[in-house]
């Protein structure tokens, strides 16, 4: 007897249908980083690239440039083929609310991992998403073969939904706060089935002072980091909440770096009245518990906070669209407290790389996952979180 397929009046297939559902169980698990995978996203990604509608959203032609052929063949090197893997199966993903294109990029790691995708959309309504269904269903249209390999359905906070999903899955991918991930995590897997669940975390930046001062690009640099706050308004993981500055002209260059980008932020940057209330609040409650200044500027397009001490409770007053926690460190090592375990990325300007990299490794912290350098904070990676995404949702086959 071949079991029903359940129907929740709830579900809303975006990509796919409960017909397509249903097939997904019979879809054979894939090579990692499979000529299929390839040929599909190198489409994908001139679909993307070509796309009017596209070029007005720099996070998805940002896809697009990451899915093309030869920023895939870089990332297949990082991986032996002599290790004969398939993919686990079917990955149930529970996609983020606040970051637009993070479903995209985590239903193609498991793609390249060899695996069906189930995907729960962002709740918020992102022109983002619903751009980017179109191109894979429009992609997917070259590709019958690979229909069911993605679904990507949209629901409210239903358990018995995420448990008809959880059943169905080798893998379940599991990207929001703490809180969604104890609701979800109430849900038993399979039990072959594992899990890779990313949390809330924080990210820092790290500037020397004397290199952002002979620097002939300030805009650019102020772009960058604009990028790397503004455009997700630090609702994104790796969103830096606090500012470190070293060297010994930082007064001078703190000056020229928040001026510079304040000049970009009012003529890009929409602040709502209810954004400058929650600043607020945080600044109060900021002051309250670790004795932070806030710093005199124009408006409140930028909201500055200097602290005299780091302390890993800072972490609980970041705030967003444009609060930043301010440090003034005579040594790198300083910033020790900030880098416990949910600390995410440490992004960098001026600093030589490897000398950075020798140092966080001397202070062996609990978090610090990524460093990159400043306008390279949401680039996506197949190791992520520490988390290396290919191997996680794929299975090696071995013969003695």
């Amino acid at each position: 007897m071949i079991p029903m397929q359940q129907h929740f009046d709830s579900v809303i297939y975006v990509l796919g249908s409960a017909e397509i559902e249903a097939q997904m169980k019979n879809a054979p698990p894939l090579p990692i980083f499979s000529e299929e995978a390839c040929a599909f996203l190198a489409a994908l990604s001139a679909r993307i690239l070509a796309d009017v509608e596209a070029k007005a959203y720099p996070d998805v032609v940002t896809l697009g440039f990451w899915c093309r052929p030869a920023s895939i063949h870089r990332m297949q090197h990082n991986y032996d083929a002599k290790e004969n893997r398939l993919g686990r199966g079917i990955v149930f993903h529970v996609g983020p609310s606040n970051v637009a294109v993070n479903f995209a990029y985590s239903c193609i790691a498991a793609f390249l991992a060899g695996c069906v995708s189930i995907v729960r959309l962002p709740s918020k309504d992102f022109p983002q998403v619903a751009l980017l269904c179109r191109l894979f269903s429009e992609t997917l249209a070259e590709f019958p073969a690979l229909v069911p390999y993605f679904l990507f359905v949209r629901y409210g906070h239903e358990q018995d939904v995420n448990a008809h999903y959880t059943q169905m899955a080798q893998t379940r991918v599991i990207w929001g706060g703490d809180a969604t991930i104890g609701e979800i995590r109430r849900i038993p897997l399979p039990p072959r089935a594992n899990e890779i669940t990313f949390a809330d975390r924080h990210s820092i930046a790290v500037l020397d002072a004397d290199a952002y001062l002979a620097a002939s690009d300030k805009e650019r640099i102020a772009q960058d980091f604009y990028n790397d706050t503004y455009l997700s308004d630090q609702n994104a993981c790796t969103a830096p909440h606090f500012i470190i500055w070293i060297g010994t002209e930082i007064a001078a260059a703190q000056e020229v770096f928040w001026t510079t980008l304040h000049e970009l932020v009012r003529t890009r940057y929409m602040l709502q009245a209810v954004q400058v209330v929650d600043k607020l609040t945080q600044v109060y409650r900021l002051g309250a518990s670790c004795e932070g200044r806030q710093v005199p500027m124009p408006d409140n397009l930028i909201t500055r906070v200097r602290v005299a001490h780091l302390t890993e409770e800072l972490s609980a007053y970041r705030g967003g669209s444009g609060f930043f926690i301010e440090y003034d460190a005579k040594e790198l090592s300083e910033i020790r407290p900030l880098c416990g375990l949910s600390c995410q990325t440490l992004s960098y300007y001026g600093i030589d790389r490897d000398t950075l990299l020798q140092e966080i490794l001397a202070m062996r912290p609990a978090g610090v996952d990524r460093i990159v350098p400043i306008g390279r904070t949401m680039d996506f990676a197949l190791v992520w979180d520490g988390v290396d995404l290919i191997r996680t949702m794929s299975r090696a086959i071995t013969a003695v």
